[in-house]
């Protein structure tokens, strides 16, 4: 058995940090890098790639609407060729600092409220597609299965990853519960990793009505700004691994060293 765990990383702005990117980077196979949309700035980013590949982890665009004051969590009413834009711009912008590290993106996630809504609201998901497509159609994307963004990619041949989320509770239909609910993200690294375990040998979980639903997941994601964050993805990686659940990147990356010249100073 094999499955990647994905982290959101750099997401910090500024004098502003948000969890630890260093010690994550040293646990996840892959890194849902902010784009500057919902957070990051151009130093965040650089760092970041550059950690990502000095680490072998493979670097993915995490792209997002454009609300740096609400992280990202806020819908959006934007126009479908304007969303477009948007994701080819974000992509471009982290594809930049990816080979300047020695390597590239390797494939796209939406965030936040972009990822909720492109669920079920089928012209944002369609816009999002079509950035992808006109950027790289040889990107993998990940998200949740079902949903209408996976469908429209699929459609449109790009490569699907189903993904699964470690630390947040599910209801009976196989979607998210809303952050703003009680239990919606789950603190326990025990009973975390236990379940991770269960994602990734395909057995079912419990939602939140107590009944037991299946998800199909090719990559598992741990939080990176959660309380607790680190001790949950290296007890979600310890149950893994010694369960013979080998951790591996679902897009391949190009491990090595960060250019000469070194990371630029935190400001």
């Amino acid at each position: 058995m094999h499955i990647d765990l994905n982290s959101d990383l750099g997401e910090g702005f500024g004098r502003w940090e948000l969890g630890d990117d260093e010690a994550l980077l040293s646990i996840v196979t892959s890194a849902n890098v902010a784009c500057g949309f919902h957070a990051g700035d151009p130093t965040v980013l650089r760092r970041t790639c550059e950690q990502a590949v000095g680490r072998g982890v493979a670097i993915g665009a995490q792209v997002g609407y454009r609300d740096l004051p609400g992280f990202g969590r806020r819908f959006i009413d934007v126009l479908p060729a304007e969303l477009t834009n948007d994701v080819i711009y974000q992509i471009g912008a982290l594809d930049a600092f990816a080979k300047l590290a020695g390597d590239r993106v390797r494939y796209v996630k939406p965030h936040g409220a972009l990822y909720n809504a492109i669920v079920r609201h089928e012209e944002q998901a369609a816009a999002v597609v079509e950035a992808v497509r006109l950027y790289d159609p040889d990107l993998p994307v990940l998200g949740l299965p079902g949903s209408a963004w996976l469908r429209r990619a699929a459609e449109a041949g790009l490569r699907v990853v189903h993904e699964a989320f470690a630390d947040r509770a599910y209801t009976p239909q196989g979607t998210l519960v809303s952050r703003r609910e009680p239990g919606a993200v789950l603190h326990d690294p025990a009973a975390v990793a236990e379940r991770c375990l269960r994602m990734a040998r395909g057995d079912g979980i419990v939602a939140t009505d107590g009944s037991v639903i299946e998800l199909d997941a090719d990559s598992i994601c741990v939080h990176g700004d959660s309380p607790g964050a680190v001790r949950i993805a290296r007890a979600v990686s310890d149950r893994l691994s010694s369960a013979g659940v080998e951790l591996t990147p679902f897009a391949a990356s190009h491990p090595g060293p960060a250019p000469s010249g070194g990371t630029p100073p935190t400001p």
